[in-house]
């Protein structure tokens, strides 16, 4: 731990430790303030607004510590949006931040940050530019704040960077964000693949590579048993592993359960989520025990097992801002069916019968028909192994490492500079 960081906070100076590690592989510091987050879970607290203000102005203080001042601060989602006002706030009359600039990333515009405006002066925020900046139909928002003031904004995928623009998904923002296009960009979160790769998959039974997928099979028998279905190695399996909402599609899914099951498949799902479709999934394997495996709740060794021992991926999302599952797949060999929303529109690319390029399937409209249309396809080149070996490697070759993603931050904190 370092010595006591002094933060200037409601018309008092608070003292709070803060702890550095580098086992990350990056220098990385902690902040422990008792007060604030000695809690049970990270969100969910009537004093949100308080507790993250608290967290960035507790931040932005360390850096003072720490000497030179920083020439970026990316700040992430609607917690962040305190600093951002902050340092933009800072610039016009400290000079230790003057040279430095704000990038700003959205992961879903869904979480706002809303609390009573009455608040912004005991957070620190009296002026009346801030005010302003954090103002939206009568409330404060901090995600809004830092949307209006960061220098550069970003968001999880280039598909969703059009679609918070539209009035459907900007739940509210997206005047200022079609205002800020130019400032806007859309970069596709990475996956670790020391993590996640079949060939080195610390919990699967087998390994395979694009060059010999033998393994795969070995992945599917074990799949199979763990959920206690017959070892039926030539029946396909489609599998969701998601939080059970409508958001994922799980209204179509319970919409489309005979007509999945009429095509002969078995069906696999893991997660938690709403009630009415815990329960649904519960009846559903009740019904059919020899063709539906359910596991209600998180686990990842399982999540693995299903990514290699699935032959079918389905994601029927209503909006997905970036999705990882998709991309899991892709380097799995199982295919992705998936609505052409977000995330899942870049990553996923149409296959081509006649070509033999793309490596999934997605569908449009959201509904059930046009989901399983698109599973029908699927299970179609499915019964052609030479068509379906081509559709695997197409996807286990793609590359969706963090080091693409990584050179395009590089790139939107240049522009940062010179903005």
């Amino acid at each position: 731990a370092m010595d006591d960081l002094q933060v200037a906070w409601q018309g008092g100076v608070w003292r709070v430790a803060v702890w550095f590690s580098e086992a990350a592989g990056a220098p990385t510091f902690l902040i422990d303030a008792p007060t604030y987050f000695q809690r049970d879970s990270i969100y969910g607290f009537r004093d949100d607004h308080e507790r993250f203000a608290f967290f960035n102005r507790a931040a932005i203080a360390l850096f003072r510590r720490l000497g030179a001042p920083p020439q970026i601060v990316h700040f992430n989602d609607w917690p962040g949006g305190f600093g951002a006002v902050e340092l933009w706030s800072r610039r016009r009359w400290d000079e230790f931040w003057q040279g430095s600039r704000t990038v700003f990333s959205i992961h879903n515009m869904a979480y706002q940050g809303a609390f009573g405006a009455g608040d912004l002066a005991k957070l620190g925020f009296g002026a009346q530019h801030e005010v302003n900046a954090f103002l939206a139909n009568g409330a404060a928002s901090a995600l809004k704040a830092g949307l209006e003031v960061s220098d550069m904004l970003s968001t999880v995928s280039r598909r969703y960077s059009y679609e918070i623009q539209m009035r459907e998904n900007g739940h509210g923002l997206d005047w200022l964000l079609r205002q800020r296009q130019g400032r806007l960009r859309g970069i596709t979160n990475g996956v670790d693949y020391d993590v996640w790769s079949p060939a080195t998959d610390k919990h699967l039974p087998a390994h395979y590579t694009p060059d010999d997928l033998s393994g795969k099979r070995e992945c599917k028998r074990a799949l199979l048993s763990y959920f206690g279905l017959p070892e039926e190695l030539d029946r396909p399996i489609v599998a969701n592993i998601s939080r059970l909402t409508s958001q994922k599609g799980y209204d179509l899914i319970k919409l489309a359960k005979d007509a999945i099951l009429d095509t002969g498949a078995f069906f696999v799902a893991l997660g938690s989520g709403d009630k009415e479709y815990e329960t649904f999934l519960q009846k559903w394997r009740d019904f059919a025990p020899h063709r539906v495996g359910i596991y209600r709740g998180f686990n990842d060794p399982l999540a693995h097992l299903i990514e290699a021992g699935a032959d079918i991926f389905l994601m029927p999302s209503q909006f997905e801002p970036c999705g990882l599952n998709q991309m899991y797949s892709l380097r799995y060999g199982t295919i992705p069916v998936v609505r052409a929303v977000g995330g899942l529109d870049d990553t996923v690319e149409e296959f081509n019968r006649q070509h033999l390029r793309g490596n999934g399937f997605k569908f449009h409209r959201y509904n059930a028909q046009a989901m399983l249309e698109k599973i029908h396809e699927a299970l179609f080149c499915y019964a052609q192994p030479d068509v379906w070996r081509k559709l695997q490697t197409n996807g286990m070759n793609a590359d969706h490492s963090w080091h693409n993603a990584a050179g395009q931050y590089l790139q939107l904190y240049e522009t940062a500079l010179s903005v």
